[in-house]
């Protein structure tokens, strides 16, 4: 079983968020089982006890210690050399400071299809330099340029501020298209986990602003709730294993400024909780099983159907938040990942 060397930073964030069964609304209780972790897939298991002995050395996510979380314990990978890519600056939105993007596999004078990229991190942490090699490889799969935004983390910066940031990136990726060799009529957004909430926010900003059309959104565990193990109960084993309810509490918390769960959080803030979904561009929502975020995942899904939104949705058994990057040599990984970039695939050459 193989684990890249860039995947490692992301196990840094999971292990961060794993140190041991927490009590709270996350757990009803274990039945007897032989195998603690019969929850998870077969297929995951060797890997999920390979990391368990690892977990107290990885800094937790808790007040105070967010800059050792951020910094991580391992170095992300190189950049791939066969894969062109910029870091530029970009003007911001109106009364917005400038935004740091990543342009990966520009070929001016083409016409591809594009991807506005968010990373993930649980809304605080996470950076574009994470993610570089895997969205090179992406890019290069799928003949396509990306724009992966650098946008200011919570809580030194609280959603409308990160919202603008990809917004600006997304205005920037649409009007310069040309020079970047991308179709402005062909772009999707795409994120993973509070990057996949960050695109669905960006989705329904450019349907509500009207400026810029979004072909596509690709939404990997996305973090779409903040009522999630908050005001809602969250039964076994669905987060027993990788991002927990504390976690999830601390990012909305940071994200929002405010306690997460009630009724005076913001719908602007939250995908979940937005209830005029039509009109939104078509949607592939990815998730496990147990990930914490599975419920709210379909939920969403669910909500994009019924609004009209053509949808695509994949349920892996068994699998974890982050499954798919930390153990790609797996077939349910493989499966996943063969969905997405086939629904990323139709999208763009569309």
């Amino acid at each position: 079983m193989n684990l890249r060397r860039r995947d490692m930073a992301r196990l840094a964030l999971a292990a961060a968020a794993t140190a041991a069964l927490r009590p709270g609304l996350a757990l009803a209780g274990p039945a007897a089982h032989a195998d603690p972790l019969w929850y998870i897939n077969a297929e995951l298991r060797p890997f999920v006890r390979r990391i368990l002995p690892l977990i107290d050395s990885f800094p937790k996510l808790v007040p105070g210690n967010l800059a050792a979380v951020r910094k991580g314990v391992i170095p992300p990978a190189p950049p791939l050399a066969t894969v062109p890519w910029e870091k530029r600056a970009i003007p911001g939105s109106p009364g917005q400071p400038e935004v740091t993007v990543y342009v990966i596999n520009a070929k001016a004078g083409a016409a591809r299809g594009g991807i506005l990229h968010t990373h993930g991190g649980g809304y605080v942490a996470g950076s574009v330099v994470g993610d570089l090699a895997w969205l090179q490889e992406l890019a290069a799969t799928l003949d396509c340029g990306i724009v992966s935004v650098d946008y200011r983390l919570a809580p030194e910066t609280t959603w409308r501020g990160s919202l603008e940031d990809n917004y600006a990136g997304l205005k920037w990726l649409h009007g310069n298209g040309p020079a970047l060799g991308i179709d402005p009529a062909r772009i999707a957004v795409m994120g993973e986990s509070a990057g996949g909430g960050h695109a669905a926010l960006l989705a329904l900003a450019a349907r509500d602003r009207g400026e810029v059309p979004v072909a596509f959104q690709c939404l990997t565990y996305p973090m779409l709730d903040d009522r999630t193990g908050s005001s809602r109960a969250v039964p076994y084993p669905i987060g027993a294993f990788g991002w927990k309810v504390p976690d999830n509490q601390f990012g909305w918390r940071a994200f929002l400024g405010m306690k997460p769960g009630g009724r005076d959080v913001p719908a602007a803030a939250v995908p979940a909780r937005r209830t005029d979904l039509a009109g939104l561009p078509p949607a592939w929502i990815g998730v496990g099983s147990i990930d914490l975020f599975v419920s709210e995942d379909i939920a969403y899904a669910r909500a994009l159907i019924e609004a009209g939104v053509p949808v695509e949705s994949h349920v892996a058994p068994g699998a974890f938040h982050g499954f798919d990057r930390f153990v790609t040599d797996t077939a349910i990984a493989r499966d996943f990942n063969l969905a997405r970039v086939r629904a990323l695939a139709t999208a763009l050459k569309a």
